[in-house]
């Protein structure tokens, strides 16, 4: 089912004793529906609502794909620094929110739970509800929004988002910093992150030993920063065409099998050598390091699935359980659930 108005949303929750709310697909294994339960795709509720540049917030229907938004917020020269995921491969608003990704910007800026505002959404009772608000300074009431961010739609559809936005950067530059081994890149992304410089994204990849910073200043000033880098750390500056190829892999996960297994594992920056020895053990594995050490990715080719992991972590696409690791799920989020869905409606966080 794909409405595309708000009565339409609430008519196809009420139709059905089991909802699954889904976006785009771009996250498959969280959209994909068990026996008796309905989808129900936001797809159609697009478009963006109210916007208000000077208040640097928007509202939007939350079906909104990511390039649409980004289109318009560049058009003011701002955007969502959080660099949300698989943006070119159509994920929407609100699957984004209910996926919980974020992208490489969330090293500097936060992550998707600290740009949301506000949402409206239609609980397990079929009522469209609101909650949050529209300006930044609204600190009334519990921030149940956030509540939102990765519930992968257990607590209700979501049908309507605000966000803040920040101004886009004047210039960026991207330097590739060479390591011998994953412990030498535990060493990098430590001495990076605990350096005066705000780096605005700190990535590591498996497959070669290198950490990729990126700074994002004016260019004024980006020039001594880079010069101060490179005195201390070895490596190089990559050239504007690389480092834009570089950053749209990693927010499109184009370095990953297209039709294959993809997860998302919970780090520290000090098990990244153990992450990786796990990653290299699997047959035909890909991965990626994120958040200056604090997430991995790990990609599979068709039908293999990922072996059990030792940190939590969560299954994007591909056949498997949809958890990797230990959970210890929140009393706090069950009670939410509860109150929102009290006759169960929507999935549970585990299923």
């Amino acid at each position: 089912m794909s409405p595309a108005t708000l009565e339409e949303l609430v008519a196809a929750v009420r139709a059905h004793p089991r909802v699954l709310p889904v976006g785009a697909g771009t996250k498959a294994r969280l959209a994909a529906a068990g026996p008796g339960v309905t989808p129900v795709s936001t797809r159609a509720l697009r478009g963006i609502v109210e916007y208000e540049p000077d208040e640097f917030t928007f509202t939007a229907w939350a079906g909104t794909p990511l390039t649409e938004l980004a289109a318009v917020l560049a058009e003011r020269g701002q955007y969502l620094p959080f660099d949300p995921p698989l943006a070119a491969a159509g994920a929407t608003l609100g699957g984004t929110v209910a996926a919980g990704l974020s992208g490489p910007g969330r090293w500097r800026f936060g992550g998707v739970r600290d740009f949301i505002l506000g949402a409206r959404f239609v609980d397990g009772e079929g009522r469209v509800l609101r909650v949050g608000g529209k300006v930044v300074k609204n600190a009334a009431g519990f921030d149940l929004p956030k509540f939102f961010v990765g519930s992968a739609g257990c607590c209700g559809v979501l049908a309507e988002l605000t966000f803040k936005v920040f101004p886009r950067p004047a210039a960026t530059r991207t330097l590739r910093l060479t390591a011998r081994d994953a412990a030498d890149q535990v060493r990098l992304l430590r001495a990076c992150a605990g350096g005066r410089w705000e780096l605005d994204a700190l990535e590591a990849s498996v497959d070669e030993p290198a950490v990729f910073v990126r700074l994002a200043a004016g260019e004024t000033a980006l020039g001594p920063l880079v010069a101060e880098l490179l005195g201390r750390f070895p490596g190089c500056e990559l050239a504007p065409a690389e480092a834009a190829e570089r950053w749209t892999a990693v927010t499109g996960f184009t370095w990953a099998y297209a039709g294959g297994a993809l997860a998302k594992v919970l780090l520290t920056s000090g098990v990244v050598p153990a992450f990786v020895a796990w990653v290299r053990a699997q047959e035909g594995a890909r991965a990626w390091i994120g958040a200056g050490g604090n997430v991995g990715y790990l990609s599979l080719p068709l039908g293999i699935a990922p072996a059990v992991s030792p940190w939590p972590g969560v299954l994007l696409r591909g056949s498997g359980p949809r958890w990797l690791g230990p959970r210890r799920p929140a009393a706090v989020m069950k009670a939410v659930k509860r109150a929102l869905d009290p006759s169960g409606r929507f999935p549970e966080l585990e299923d």
